[in-house]
């Protein structure tokens, strides 16, 4: 399997190739094909692979729940590549600038019991 291939076109690549064998009168057991697919993913699926190894029985185990396994994991991970890649996208991003306080002047509402020193503070904060 290539890097970065869609499982549908690798599972119609081993499926014509395992109808053409058994085009040869050469036969599998469930258990080899399952094995068979098993290997022949590629390094991006090294955790399901390990995952189905460790807890599944590979005789036992039908190719068409391999098939659907595959096909599920594989649509979480791109659903979690794309996630990942807008979330990225946005903290590129600059910051919006919004107004946190709006200062509007109405005559007479001016506090002039302030005083200048409190006036000061007034203004270092709204600085700042």
């Amino acid at each position: 399997m290539k890097q970065d291939e869609p499982i549908v076109d690798m599972i119609t690549y081993f499926t014509d190739i395992i109808n053409g064998l058994k085009g040869y009168d050469r036969k599998f057991t469930n258990g080899k094909l399952v094995s068979k697919m098993i290997r022949s993913l590629s390094e991006d699926w090294n955790s399901l692979r390990m995952l189905i190894e460790n807890t599944k029985d590979v005789n036992t185990y039908l190719l068409k729940e391999l098939y659907r396994t595959l096909m599920k994991y594989e649509l979480n991970n791109t659903e979690m590549k794309e996630k990942t890649r807008k979330s990225k996208e946005e903290m590129k991003e600059p910051p919006k600038r919004q107004i946190a306080l709006k200062l509007t002047n109405v005559e007479g509402s001016f506090n002039t019991n302030m005083s200048d020193e409190e006036l000061d503070d007034l203004v270092l904060l709204i600085k700042k």
